[in-house]
């Protein structure tokens, strides 16, 4: 693992679609997402700079790479402390009372110190994100991004791992000791299990394990048939990443 590798490789560091729509169209419009992407309305008014100069209108990512750029740059400027806050207006929460057009799906922990649109500075209907402890997968979190990928059109799919987890942690001291964790939270260790590097000892074992986790998880979902279908075509990248808690760089895992 290199802490240096950015979420870009060669840039510098610093059941199907009838069913979700009836399930799920009245909370979200689901039209033109790819096309919508470029032309979302959260893009038509951005917050003012400080002094109250406007900033120029974001433009919308619609690839994975132009995706990939903007959240590079949100983590920049996140772990710089020069967040702009972007989308947050009165204009951008109206506008989008009528639909989303998300560029990036980021799949991450429940850990409260890793909230996606903060550490990559992003704002309403920028991110659409699912988190579990551990990035652990099940039927719930699959469908959630198959929606994303296949409904809302989004480009780029992101496993956010980081420093530190707490679900990982646990995992390896429970297959060490043997113990059964309390209620569901042993569902969480027994689906990190597999991962464990027991090649390495103490705190280095955990740290080999976040990254391996995240690894497992971006091959489960590259391997699943319909998203399988979309990185065929180009239309769809899933990246792994780690986010360091005592740096607030995020970077992307081999």
């Amino acid at each position: 693992m290199n802490d240096d590798t950015p979420l870009i490789p060669g840039r510098p560091a610093p059941a199907r679609r009838s069913l979700l729509r009836g399930g799920l169209a009245g909370a979200v419009a689901l039209s033109g997402a790819a096309a919508a992407l470029a032309t979302s309305p959260a893009s038509a008014a951005p917050a003012p700079a400080p002094g109250g100069t406007p900033r120029p209108a974001r433009t919308r990512p619609a690839t994975a790479t132009q995706a990939l750029r903007e959240l590079e740059a949100g983590n920049r400027r996140w772990r710089t402390f020069r967040e702009r806050h972007p989308d947050e207006t009165p204009a951008v929460r109206e506008s989008l009372t009528s639909g989303q057009h998300p560029f990036a799906l980021v799949l991450g922990c429940v850990d409260s110190r890793v909230p996606p649109e903060l550490v990559f500075d992003q704002g309403l209907g920028d991110l659409l994100t699912v988190r579990t402890a551990g990035e652990v997968l099940d039927e719930a979190v699959l469908g959630s991004v198959a929606y994303g990928v296949l409904e809302l059109g989004i480009p780029l799919v992101v496993v956010l791992g980081h420093q530190s987890c707490g679900a990982v942690r646990a995992a390896v001291e429970a297959d060490l000791s043997g113990e059964r964790l309390p209620a569901h939270i042993q569902y969480l260790a027994d689906r990190i299990s597999p991962v464990i590097d027991r090649t390495r000892q103490g705190d280095a074992r955990v740290d080999a394990t976040i990254d391996a986790q995240v690894r497992a998880v971006r091959a489960h979902l590259a391997a699943e048939p319909d998203l399988a279908a979309k990185i065929g075509t180009g239309a769809l990248t899933i990246v792994g990443s780690r986010y360091e808690l005592t740096t607030g760089h995020v970077h992307r895992l081999a």
